[in-house]
């Protein structure tokens, strides 16, 4: 069956940096789009980065874009989620999706909220604190 687990997350201090990891299992890694998906307490989800690892596509939200890079390990089945110049505005819970459909959403449906998510990892909490 599918599985996806999360680890990485922690407390951290503003401006500090996080390596998030996420490793799949019970398909084919390589035929799939997975994405990073948050949730801050009290507010919604909110779309974070995605990585179509059938073409090697990135995308990122303007909230994160230039502090958060994402990156990939098929040999592990193991996408990152390198964070930087943490800000008290990233804490939340960190969740890695499937995307169903490969490569049927675009960069504006993950901006937008419209992607579809067939599988979730049980995530990883990330506190920005002094």
């Amino acid at each position: 069956q599918v599985q996806l687990v999360e680890s990485g997350g922690d407390l951290v201090q503003p401006g500090g940096s996080l390596r998030l990891s996420c490793t799949a299992s019970g398909f084919t890694f390589n035929s799939y789009s997975m994405t990073w998906v948050r949730q801050a307490p009290g507010k919604g989800l909110e779309w974070v980065s995605t990585i179509d690892l059938r073409t090697g596509r990135i995308f990122y939200a303007d909230s994160v874009k230039g502090r958060f890079f994402a990156s990939r390990d098929d040999a592990k089945s193991t996408i990152y989620l390198q964070m930087n110049s943490l800000e008290p505005e990233d804490t939340a819970l960190y969740y890695c999706t499937r995307d169903s459909r490969p490569g049927y959403w675009n960069e504006y449906d993950y901006v937008t909220g419209r992607v579809e998510y067939d599988y979730w990892g049980q995530g990883t909490q990330v506190t920005v604190s002094s």
